[in-house]
């Protein structure tokens, strides 16, 4: 996924109103006829005109001239950088001030339909139970745990952790709320049980930076075990009880090294395992779900090799198990005396998985082979399973194999038993499973059934609900209905699209609001989830639809193969040829379509608004990477160099061109544009806050409506912005209040 970090300058604990003071006043004419307030409401009624400073680029003989590039401002701390931000800011407050009743009652109600005192489905690891628990009130979690009464006893799907009186007491292992007292920012990326469940390590990102300071403590007392890891990804692994491994980044952030660290031990000392020298590629680390082993994996966009490290002998270093073959790309787990890859090839480019013994890597099995009509996303291994995550005419399923007894030869494998699902359109995602039982925990919603965790029994086929998330305010799954249209893009590609409306409301006539979400990069699925905040959306008659657009990875490998690259603009024309097919439907109309997207969506918003504005009626560009070009020609911004093989390197004439043709930075003109919200984080080394900063720039500079153009940057964070969970709340009634105020939706006794 493109870009996504956030960061805090130094400054950011002091008001803000200090941190920009000298900025501020510069900002404000003074008169002596007007008080300061009076002046400040009516400069904030003049939306921010950035200065013009020529900033010239030339490359193939081809000039670009970028006005707004002093917006780029790596140290986060320039004062005319802040300054303008602060104003867009004011801008933006001010500009929806009159809909801030509105926004405050619909973040209420959003606030409302959380169970804010609640626990998660507990997992049973060794002795214990283990769950997270919300407070009412408080942002973030707590951890804990409980013993589990019977050890003796199997697992089953119908085990219960008892909570009444006479049950174990809970215990505490840590709580968030109180480790986020002092900080604007806080975020556990990484909670880790060592396999004795002694201790617990975890990794803490107090600037949104994601970079991490790793914790070890004792699970019972919260003691801490020795120094912490600074300056660390959130991969992390226990290697045995006594050992960590780590990964670390160079200066552009790009995950490079990997370490061993013997608790009790100076970071300094740590034994580098791995060094990628190849800034194409990154560094991954997991461990294998039986916990013998340790993997790390050097990946590019198009190629992926691994190392095992036995995890009873970490001392004896990393050993080859699949190698760098330039186009393969493997991933890879243990069980008994086998690893199971997943290998993709040009040739196999859905995958294939094969099996090879522990001491001779080289001797392989196939067990499930490439079909062209099924995408291998993702495999899990219990002792006597094997879970095969994958993907069929755009949906995910759930196939599950029956293995030979550990020790036994592996031979291709028959009869794969489906867990069933019934929406038209849903998602599905792998919850942490036990290894040594026959319990598959997975996580099931659509986007009209709240979240929900099962255990499946893959003996006998029986699934048990264990937790769905409560949704209050009246919330009636059977209101809603979900849908799957399909679309015909301009080549004749027939393009998914799920829907979702509440049908005692909709008229489907093409006065219905309707808002469509896109993505449409890095082989990534948008699967149809449940969002509880979308609620407010379809109970005001919205009509809510995702476009499965080329670029992702919902129809298999060739479909993210045909929308990167030189075929990047099959995305874009893929998103309208669905916004006209929902128009022609009469889900909607121009006059009643907002459109949605973040990240490299938010760069699909900012090619099809360029391209056809006057579909549209509303935008939403969150934290949106708009200056492609600029940026892919430059190494030094983290994620340039990884993602050559995602976009194209600009230094190639052929990709210059090319990407220049939809670079929404490059590509704004003189036209009408719908009302737009762009959003972004100052410290986000994902998307650097400059990118959208200079596409508002220079669409208030070009465009040649009167609609409402807003930028909010979000100067205590970065690309996932703010990290509690109430405050995201507020995002989202921010962003529905501009919507239904872009669409006149809003009635004036609440204004």
């Amino acid at each position: 996924m493109r870009r996504m970090v956030m960061r805090r300058h130094l400054l950011v604990n002091l008001p803000l109103s200090v941190q920009l003071v000298s900025s501020a006043t510069a900002i404000v004419p003074v008169r002596s006829s007007m008080t300061s307030s009076a002046m400040m409401s009516q400069k904030m009624e003049t939306p921010p005109v950035a200065k013009k400073v020529e900033h010239k680029m030339e490359l193939f003989g081809d000039v670009r001239v970028d006005n707004y590039y002093w917006l780029r401002d790596d140290s986060r701390s320039d004062p005319d950088v802040l300054s303008y931000l602060q104003q867009e800011n004011d801008y933006a407050n001010f500009h929806m001030s009159g809909t801030k009743k509105f926004e405050q009652e619909l973040y209420s109600e959003i606030r409302g339909r959380i169970q804010e005192d609640d626990i998660s489905a507990p997992e049973r690891k060794g002795h214990y139970y283990y769950y997270t628990r919300t407070l009412k009130g408080q942002e973030y979690v707590q951890h804990c745990r409980r013993l589990v009464p019977n050890t003796e006893a199997p697992h089953s799907v119908y085990d219960t952790m008892p909570m009444g009186p006479d049950a174990p007491p809970e215990h505490v292992i840590l709580d968030e709320n109180i480790k986020a007292q002092t900080h604007a920012y806080y975020s556990i990326a990484a909670f880790k049980v060592s396999p004795n469940n002694k201790l617990v390590v975890y990794a803490e990102d107090t600037k949104g930076n994601e970079i991490y300071t790793v914790y070890v403590i004792d699970a019972d007392t919260g003691a801490p075990v020795g120094q912490p890891l600074v300056n660390v990804t959130n991969y992390l692994e226990w290697a045995g009880d006594q050992a960590l491994a780590y990964v670390t980044m160079d200066a552009t952030l790009r995950p490079d090294k990997a370490w061993l660290h013997k608790l009790g031990t100076e970071q300094s000392t740590d034994s580098c395992l791995y060094h990628e020298k190849d800034n194409m590629f990154s560094i991954e680390l997991q461990a294998s779900e039986s916990k013998r082993f340790l993997f790390v994996a050097s990946e590019s966009k198009t190629t992926r090799f691994n190392f095992y490290l036995d995890a009873l002998r970490p001392e004896g270093g990393l050993v080859v198990l699949t190698p760098r073959q330039d186009g393969i790309d493997t991933s890879v787990s243990h069980r008994g005396n086998h690893f199971f890859i997943k290998r993709r090839s040009d040739q196999f480019f859905n995958s294939e998985v094969i099996a090879c013994p522990v001491e001779n890597t080289s001797e392989t099995t196939v067990l499930i082979p490439h079909r062209e009509s099924v995408k291998i996303q993702d495999l899990c291994l219990f002792n006597d399973h094997l879970v095969i995550y994958e993907r069929e005419d755009g949906l995910p399923k759930i196939t599950i194999y029956n293995l030979p007894d550990v020790g036994q030869p592996l031979k291709r494998l028959q009869g794969g038993q489906a867990v069933n699902f019934s929406d038209p359109t849903y998602s599905v995602e792998p919850s942490e499973s036990e290894y040594s039982s026959s319990i598959l925990r997975y996580s099931y919603s659509s986007m009209k059934t709240p979240p929900s965790e099962y255990d499946y029994d893959m003996k006998t086929g029986i699934s048990v609900l264990k937790k769905i998330e409560t949704v209050l305010g009246g919330f009636e799954e059977s209101k809603y209905v979900t849908e799957r249209k399909w679309a015909t893009a301009t080549d004749g590609t027939q393009i998914p699209i799920s829907i979702v409306y509440r049908k005692d409301i909709i008229k489907l006539d093409g006065s219905d609001p309707l808002l469509l979400y896109g993505y449409g990069s890095y082989e990534i699925c948008v699967d149809a989830c449940f969002k509880a905040s979308r609620m407010s959306l379809l109970d005001r008659g919205f009509i809510f639809a995702i476009a499965h657009i080329r670029g992702g990875g919902e129809m298999g490998r060739k479909w993210y193969e045909n929308g990167k690259l030189l075929k990047k603009k099959n995305t874009f024309t893929d998103f309208i040829a669905c916004a006209e097919y929902l128009i022609e439907k009469k889900y909607g109309s121009k006059e009643k379509l907002s459109i949605h997207g973040r990240s490299a969506g938010g760069l699909l918003i900012g090619a099809v608004l360029n391209m056809r504005p006057d579909l549209f009626k509303a935008a939403v560009a969150g934290v949106p990477f708009v200056d492609v070009l600029t940026t892919m020609l430059d190494p030094t911004i983290p994620l340039t160099t990884s993602e050559w093989e995602e976009w194209g390197d600009p230094r190639r004439e052929e990709f210059y061109y090319y990407m220049k043709s939809y670079s929404p930075v490059d590509n704004v003109k003189a036209q009408n544009y719908p009302n737009i919200l762009v959003t972004a984080g100052l410290n986000d080394p994902r998307v650097m806050y400059s990118e959208p900063a200079k596409f508002v720039a220079k669409l208030r500079d070009l465009k040649t409506d009167k609609n409402i153009l807003l930028f909010k940057c979000e100067l205590g964070a970065g690309h996932f912005s703010k990290s509690g969970r109430f405050e995201k709340l507020e995002e989202d009634a921010f962003t529905y209040s501009f919507i239904m105020k872009a669409l006149d939706m809003i009635p004036d006794h609440e204004k």
